[in-house]
């Protein structure tokens, strides 16, 4: 089963919010998610991005694979730099 981050899409007509949520490739994009790992509200002004950091983690040590969008946002939060550190923190032992 491949698990991917993504955003799934709530809200009104006009007015978007999402959850980032490990699901798996082959799901809806609305459909069934495995767990949710944080939220982001592209309408609030500056955007607002709220991930948990331990979910979010673990699931990209075990391999899940997140989309474009939901790459750049941890970027933003600072998840893509605590990860890589992880990694390379792991590799250098």
């Amino acid at each position: 089963m491949a698990v991917k981050l993504r955003l799934l899409r709530m809200g009104a007509k006009k007015k978007p919010f999402y959850r980032i949520v490990a699901a798996d490739s082959r799901t809806k994009r609305d459909g069934k998610y495995i767990e949710l790992v944080g939220t982001y509200n592209p309408v609030a002004e500056p955007a607002e991005i709220n991930v948990n950091e331990e979910v979010a983690l673990k699931w990209l040590s075990n391999g899940a694979i997140p989309t474009d969008t939901v790459k750049s946002l941890f970027t933003k939060a600072g998840i893509n730099e605590k990860f890589h550190y992880q990694r390379t923190k792991k590799e250098s032992k």
